[in-house]
């Protein structure tokens, strides 16, 4: 059972990097609850740079405190989970302004995979000084980027202006988490 779950999120997760049009097709046409998409998806790589974080700040080189880089973690997991949904928002919220259809249910799709490459990259953690390669999460712009046409249905000539001010919205929240 297990084996089988993790051939499919390792599928899913190399076919939205690798051919991300073909794949936001296919995630157009599923109709998974939202509830499964955050714990079958998002728990799962979401975990990924906190606990990278973790074992990097509290054992490989940072030398933080286990206690409070523990909490610390648990806390940022949890936010975000909520980040994902308030993006999800955001892209909703904003999508009559750029021409595209309102879809609450596609939003958190776009949300969700959109930040596979950040998760991913949270992997450098482990190592205090590769933190800088947090910037490969970009990537997960051109995601949301290709993704809005097919899940939002907005004009392709709009998608761009419509991820930027999405991800111009998502870096406000991001900024004070982070400053907090």
């Amino acid at each position: 059972m297990w084996a089988n779950y993790l051939r499919k999120l390792v599928a899913r997760i190399k076919a939205i990097l690798v051919t991300p049009q073909t794949e936001w097709k296919v995630i157009e046409q599923e109709h998974d609850t939202l509830f499964d998409l955050l714990i079958s998806y998002v728990a799962i790589l979401a975990a990924i740079p906190e606990v990278a974080h973790f074992i990097g700040q509290s054992f490989v080189g940072g030398y933080t405190p286990v206690v409070p880089n523990l909490l610390r973690a648990v806390v940022v997991y949890l936010i975000t989970f909520a980040m994902v949904y308030i993006i999800a928002g955001v892209i909703d919220l904003l999508a009559p302004r750029f021409g595209a259809q309102k879809n609450f249910a596609n939003a958190v799709k776009l949300s969700a995979y959109s930040h596979t490459p950040l998760w991913l990259a949270g992997i450098f953690l482990l190592v205090p000084g590769l933190n800088f390669l947090l910037i490969l999460g970009l990537y997960g712009f051109y995601l949301l980027w290709i993704g809005l046409p097919m899940l939002m249905k907005v004009p392709h000539e709009k998608a761009l202006p419509y991820a930027a001010a999405v991800t111009a919205c998502a870096l406000i929240p991001a900024v004070v988490l982070a400053l907090i």
